[in-house]
């Protein structure tokens, strides 16, 4: 009986001899794999805003930005908020110079994709809809 056992040990040795190599070369790949993405410009951040700006559309955004922005950003886009307080991270003042240097196709990424603390909003609001809160801030 000793001899079996013996003979069980020695032949799961190999294995995991080969198991702990294979982890080793795998851990070693991933600590020199760089862990940072390039910054890239995302596709929607050259594009014009294809909503006109007009009463229609400013009304849609208003509304819209009573459900989804005004808790952070305001009832003036100066990012006070009444959820403001509770945040790691200011939100954006809509009315701030450098703010209003940015593209509307910036600011739809935004939207989109979230930035920081601003959730993402792309499964809660159409295309349209995004693009007509961006026309909203705009007139802030």
């Amino acid at each position: 009986m000793k001899n079996n056992s013996m003979i069980q040990r020695k032949m799961k040795l190999p294995g995991f001899i080969i198991t702990g190599a294979i982890a080793g070369v795998i851990t070693l790949l991933f600590a020199f794999t760089p862990i940072h993405k390039e910054k890239t410009t995302p596709p929607c951040a050259g594009k014009a805003n294809p909503v006109a700006k007009d009463a229609a559309s400013l009304e849609a955004g208003k509304s819209i930005y009573k459900f989804k922005c005004y808790s952070c950003h305001g009832t003036n886009g100066k990012g006070n908020g009444p959820k403001c307080e509770e945040l790691d991270k200011t939100p954006q003042d809509f009315t701030n110079a450098d703010f209003k240097k940015q593209t509307d196709g910036d600011l739809f990424c935004k939207i989109t994709e979230g930035k920081t603390v601003m959730p993402c909003f792309k499964h809660q609001l159409t295309k349209e809809q995004r693009w007509q809160i961006i026309n909203y801030i705009r007139s802030l």
